[in-house]
Parts: structure tokens; C-alpha cells; sequence
């Protein structure tokens, strides 16, 4: 016999079911509650509401544990690649070998843009953020493929659409950097896989050859695989509520990225390297911000430390880096600032007034050291996790679809004035 609740108010007594996932996640179905009895539900920024149903990813924050579709993150991260975790992710199941070379070879076939979105890049001002031209022109796409702005096509149309948007948008994202440089824009090349082909786009130019390191794209791929889903967060609900209103997928990945944009969510590994520089600037004195970091009167905070949903460890910090420490390794980077960086995370994995608090280096730390470590400027960090999340948003678009849930509309408890007479101010 399936559970219940019971909640009592004005004297009735009101019965909701109970819904249990796969992992004894247990949630009370309130769908009906308004119906039955008036009332609704208050919970500011939905930290305990559920809003879908989704057998995309699974996340214990207590425990440390993050899976895609069932797949421990560690194995993942060892075994496989990004495009492999991608067709995961969006299809359901790791391919087989014949699958994900056709899906490989199809990203690859689909990555360049149409020429004359060239003339977007060059019209946006030079200093433009190119997280701002990233979601700008991967809406743009819907006007240049507008079979893409009905969700309800066939199977293998939506599909086309998923592939053109995995493959442009490291092209997208090369071509919003080249711009705010005013370099020329690289190519693509059918020569090179996903990960390399980026980091080609992003650093070579007409006058020199970019030699791709095994080990710097080894830790990009890692850096994307933990970056590819993390349940039901501000962007990817973002891209969930505007796709329920059926809007095109091209334009909810817009909507998702420019939530993502924001300095609570994205821009935290932007933040570590931002707090490095200014510990630096100040004369590079660790124990001074650590001190303050440790007072509780002082409003200066560790950015990196901890996590809002880990309440143990990030599982993703752990494989992370290994990562870290074998790219420092292999590019020998003499860098105050990263210098700066191992010390502060000797001391937090030591220090007991850390770890009584599990304020352990996250992945936010490390990908920030990793992608300045890379050359990677500061404004194409949010940018990189984009291209981390896409395959994510994307199953969770094409799942919010699949399931026909209905349009998003959250309710409110209105606290503005009462009714009042109008009152013509001109005339008094």
C-alpha cells in the first residue's frame, strides 16, 4: 500500500500521496493541495521543492555522491570521455563503439557555423563579455534553422537539432573569445576530436601552430564530464521552465546559459581566481586571509571552500584534482597565483577549523586553477562551464518534452497593499 501524508488545517483533514524514487527519495505530491483545500506551498528559491520527476542524474549531497543515469561519476571520469558521457546523458545509455564514432563523426560534420554568422561576432563592442555573445548567438541559431522551433518534430529532426547545437557551441564559444581579442577566428577541423578542436579554435591563429597537449585535453575532458549535469540547479531549471512553454531548444539552452552567467552560480571558479589575485596584490600573505576567513565578524569568505548541496566532500573535487596536480606538473607554470593557491588548499586540507566544517577545496577551486593554468582568460570561464552543462540541459530539455509536463507557473504569496480607490494626484 503506497504512503500518505496528512495535513490538517480548519479543521479538515486533507490526505497527499507520497512518491518514492529509485533511491527511497521520498516526496509529498502536493499537485492537488490547492484544489482540495485553498492553500498552497511557500518555499523561497524552491530549495525544498521538487518540480519534475528525472532519471537524468542523481545526487546525495550528504553522502558525496553524484551518478549519471545510474554511473558513478569516479568511473566516468576514468574510463570515459565527454562525447561518450554527452550520448549518456542525452540518449540514455554509454553507446557502443560503432554508435559513438557515428555520433563523434556527426559533431564533427555539423560544428561549423553558417558564414554569415560571422557578422554577429563583429558587431557586438570588442570588450563584450562573451558569455553574453555565447547566449546571443546560440538563440540566433533558431533563426538560421527555424525547422528547430517546434519540439514536437519527429525524432530524427529534434536529434539534428541536438547535434548541431553540441557541435557549433565550441565554435561558438572560440569565435566569442577570438572576437573580444579582435584575433581571426579558427575553423573547425574534422581532424581533431571535440575537446582538441576547441582548445585549437581558442589558440591558434594564421601565424602560429597550436600544439594540442594530451595532457592539457585529458584534464579539459575530465573538467567537462564534471561539469555535464548537476540535477535540478537555477540553470538547468531555467532551461526546464522555458522549454514548457515549448519554446525551441536553441533559445531555453539560451535562457540556461544566461542564468548560468550569474555570479551565485557560474561565476564561482571566476571568483576563486578574482580572490587569488586580490591575496596576491595584497602583498600574497596567506595566514592574514585565513585568519579572516576564521573570523566570523569579518565578511571576507574563501571562495572555493565547500559547498551549498556537498555537505560532506564534492566526489567531483576529488577527481579533479589528480587533474590539477598532473597539468601544474606537465606545464611547469611558474605562477604566483597558483602558487598561492596549493598553499591555501595544504592548509584547508589540514587546518582543523576546515575540516570540522567540510570546507574542502571544491571543483569550483580547482577548474579556475586549471583553466588559468590553460591560458584560459577569466571572462571565458562561465563560458567553459556552459560547454561543461550543455549535454546536461539538454537531456533535461528533451526529457521535460518527452514527459509532456506542463507549462511552469509558480504561485505567490502577495504582500503588496490592499485594494484602494484611484486617486487623481494631478489635481489635489
Amino acid at each position: 500500500m503506497s504512503e500518505s501524508a496528512e495535513l490538517k488545517f480548519g479543521g479538515n483533514s486533507y490526505s497527499l500521496p507520497v512518491v518514492e524514487g529509485t533511491e527511497n527519495e521520498k516526496a509529498i505530491d502536493i499537485a492537488n493541495l490547492r484544489g482540495q483545500s485553498g492553500l498552497i506551498t511557500l518555499d523561497s528559491g524552491y530549495k525544498n521543492t521538487g518540480a519534475t520527476t528525472s532519471s537524468i542524474t542523481y545526487l546525495d549531497g550528504e553522502e558525496g555522491i553524484l551518478r549519471y543515469r545510474g554511473y558513478p561519476i569516479e568511473q566516468l571520469a576514468e574510463k570515459s570521455n565527454f562525447l561518450e558521457v554527452s550520448h549518456l546523458l542525452i540518449y540514455g545509455e554509454l553507446p557502443t563503439k560503432d554508435t559513438l564514432q557515428q555520433f563523434s563523426k556527426s559533431i564533427a560534420e555539423h560544428s561549423m557555423l553558417h558564414e554569415n554568422m560571422r557578422g554577429f561576432f563583429s558587431s557586438f563592442p570588442l570588450n563584450a563579455h562573451p558569455m553574453g555573445v555565447a547566449a546571443a548567438v546560440t538563440t540566433t541559431l533558431s533563426t538560421f534553422y527555424p525547422g528547430s522551433l517546434d519540439p514536437h518534430r519527429s525524432e530524427d529532426k529534434v536529434n539534428l537539432t541536438i547535434l548541431r547545437l553540441l557541435a557549433k557551441f565550441p565554435t561558438i564559444a572560440a569565435w566569442a573569445y577570438k572576437s573580444s581579442i579582435g584575433r581571426p577566428f579558427v575553423y573547425p577541423s574534422a581532424k581533431l576530436d571535440y575537446v582538441e578542436n576547441f582548445l585549437n579554435m581558442m589558440f591558434a591563429g594564421p601565424t602560429n601552430d597550436y600544439h594540442v597537449d594530451p595532457v592539457v585535453t585529458n584534464a579539459l575532458d575530465k573538467l567537462l564530464i564534471l561539469h555535464a549535469d548537476h540535477e535540478q540547479n537555477c540553470s538547468t531549471s531555467t532551461v526546464r521552465l522555458a522549454g514548457s512553454s515549448q519554446a525551441n531548444l536553441y533559445g531555453s539552452i539560451a535562457a540556461g546559459i544566461v542564468a548560468l552567467w550569474g555570479p551565485l552560480h557560474g561565476g564561482a571558479n571566476q571568483a576563486v581566481i578574482e580572490m587569488l589575485d586580490k591575496i596576491q596584490n595584497e602583498g600574497g600573505s596567506i595566514d592574514k586571509w585565513v585568519e579572516r576567513a576564521k573570523d566570523k565578524n569579518d565578511p571576507f569568505r574563501l571562495m572555493g571552500f565547500g559547498h551549498r548541496v556537498y555537505k560532506n566532500f564534492d566526489p567531483r573535487a576529488k577527481i579533479i584534482k589528480k587533474a590539477c596536480d598532473d597539468l601544474l606538473n606537465r606545464l611547469g607554470v611558474k605562477d604566483p597565483v597558483l602558487e598561492i593557491a596549493m598553499k591555501l588548499e595544504e592548509i584547508a586540507l589540514s587546518d582543523e577549523y576546515f575540516i570540522e566544517r567540510k570546507l574542502y577545496p571544491n571543483v569550483d577551486f580547482y577548474s579556475g586553477i586549471m583553466y588559468r593554468a590553460m591560458g584560459i582568460p577569466q571572462d571565458m570561464f562561465t563560458v567553459m562551464f556552459a560547454m561543461g552543462r550543455l549535454p546536461g540541459w539538454i537531456a533535461q530539455w528533451k526529457e521535460m518534452v518527452a514527459n509532456k509536463e506542463p507549462i511552469g507557473r509558480p504561485r505567490q504569496i502577495y504582500t503588496g497593499a490592499r485594494m484602494r480607490d484611484y486617486v487623481n494626484l494631478a489635481e489635489r
